[in-house]
């Protein structure tokens, strides 16, 4: 039997606000353990709740960037539940009137391709504090510094059909959260986790079969592995003759496998009502309208500027823009070169390689846009060949200056003066007189492979520094002439 899977997602974002949603406790991230929590996260008697504007600001940016319903009134509620790093028995949240109602959001996959995710809602809420089991002599601590956190909870409708598509769509909301700076979307630091519903029914059914929930997976390659366990699970369960049950699982990177945390609640098991503490919260037309006015230039708009106005593919237009960071890096050695596929190429190239290298991030690279666009300019103008710009790059990220201060320093400048390159040929044929007349002998096929070796001979013997297109032209007529 065919299966289809079928993905739905929740993603929690952590807001980049500068106190908590509700009190004005900090939000910094590796504080002490309980030193950022106040009277009203702990839900202490006679405390109110004052709703953080700042968030709602954030919720209503994401709201306009996804081209979605905006509640012109929503309403927080209570959430209830008990757990040990609950310290007030629920959850400040919102069920039946979110800030964000129904948008959309699309993603660029593998083959180049692209497909439209609905997205369901996107509400705020306040996160729960963070249970510790470890270095207690056998007991758990609880640290609340985290309760009260302000996230936004963005819902996806289940268009997903497989664990690549899922990343796909996680990284273009990391990558949305990011260009609006609701987020630093860390998902090391739990900034930005996802909750994956999935199942599984044969192909062509309508109706979705039962789903399982995988909580808090917090990195687009577990979460990829988590869906595709998963998936694996439940197709070998059905057809042994069992059944998929509703609940909530956790994904185990170092087995590479879900277990079973506990059945999944419905809504109605929290018991969610108005919170009598908040007040609806309702959002004016000129809000929205300064909101909507202090939008970047979003993911999908900067890809399709730097095709329009570059000439880029879609490729690497969707490489460049999906981290503003990288986006604004590459801009910045375009202004400088004024080349630029020259600087996609380097920036998605050599740079990418060395940040990967060196695990850095593009903020960390210690090569500036500037010194990579003016080694470029240097490439441009035939001061250095290609693969000199590459020695260039080396020491430029090693420290030792500009280009044109490393080309100096190194006697690196490229040879193209003709008469010196004719010279210099001369000598490599000479002294490769039998693989000359060899060539003379061949084929244009075996010529071809030939030539080749003789390319080779003359940069060895010029220490890189000729000019290839010199090189290639006179060498062509030496031999053959």
């Amino acid at each position: 039997m065919q299966w289809e899977t079928v993905i739905g997602l929740e993603i929690h974002a952590q807001l980049a606000t500068q106190s908590k949603i509700f009190s004005g406790s900090a939000t910094t991230f590796g504080a002490e353990p309980n030193t950022q929590a106040s009277l009203v996260d702990l839900g202490m008697p006679g405390t109110l709740p004052v709703l953080n504007a700042e968030a709602v600001r954030m919720a209503c940016k994401f709201g306009l960037a996804i081209d979605a319903e905006i509640a012109e009134k929503n309403v927080f509620a209570r959430k209830n539940y008990f757990y040990p790093d609950l310290p007030k028995g629920y959850q400040t949240s919102q069920m039946d009137h979110p800030i964000v109602g129904k948008g959309f959001l699309d993603i660029t996959l593998e083959d180049g391709t692209q497909k439209r995710i609905g997205i369901t809602r996107a509400h705020l809420e306040e996160d729960a504090g963070k249970s510790l089991h470890e270095d207690f002599q056998g007991m758990s601590g609880i640290d609340l510094n985290r309760a009260g956190t302000p996230l936004l909870e963005i819902v996806s409708e289940p268009d997903i059909r497989s664990a690549k598509e899922a990343v796909a769509y996680v990284k273009a909301i990391h990558a949305l959260v990011r260009y609006l700076g609701i987020c630093d979307g860390n998902m090391a630091e739990g900034s930005l986790r996802c909750d994956c519903n999935v199942s599984v029914r044969p192909k062509g059914q309508a109706e979705f079969g039962t789903r399982a929930e995988i909580k808090n997976v917090n990195s687009f390659r577990f979460i990829e592995k988590a869906i595709n366990h998963e998936v694996q699970r439940q197709i070998e369960l059905i057809e042994d003759g069992g059944k998929v049950v509703q609940e909530t699982r956790l994904y185990d990177p170092n087995k590479d496998e879900t277990r079973s945390m506990r059945s999944k609640e419905e809504a109605n098991d929290y018991r969610y009502f108005p919170c009598p503490d908040l007040l609806p919260v309702v959002i004016e037309q000129h809000f929205l309208d300064e909101v909507r006015a202090s939008l970047p230039e979003l993911p999908v708009e900067k890809r399709e500027r730097f095709q329009r106005e570059f000439g880029l593919s879609v490729y690497v237009a969707d490489v460049l823009a999906a981290s503003r960071e990288m986006a604004d890096y590459f801009e910045a050695v375009q202004r400088v070169c004024g080349d630029a596929k020259l600087a996609a190429n380097w920036v998605m190239g050599e740079l990418s390689s060395l940040l990967n290298k060196d695990n850095l991030d593009i903020e960390q690279s210690p090569v500036s846009a500037e010194q990579l666009g003016g080694m470029i300019q240097r490439i441009k103008d035939n001061t250095i060949s290609g693969k000199i710009a590459k020695m260039v790059f080396e020491a430029m990220a090693a420290g030792e200056g500009s280009a044109d201060e490393i080309i100096e320093k190194k006697g690196l400048k490229q040879v193209t003066d003709s008469g010196a390159i004719e010279r210099m040929l001369d000598e490599v044929l000479a002294a490769n007189a039998e693989q000359v007349e060899q060539y003379r002998a061949s084929d244009e096929a075996k010529r071809g492979k030939m030539f080749g070796f003789f390319v080779g001979q003359a940069m060895k013997a010029s220490k890189g520094k000729a000019n290839p297109a010199q090189v290639n032209q006179l060498l062509k007529s030496k031999l053959e002439g």
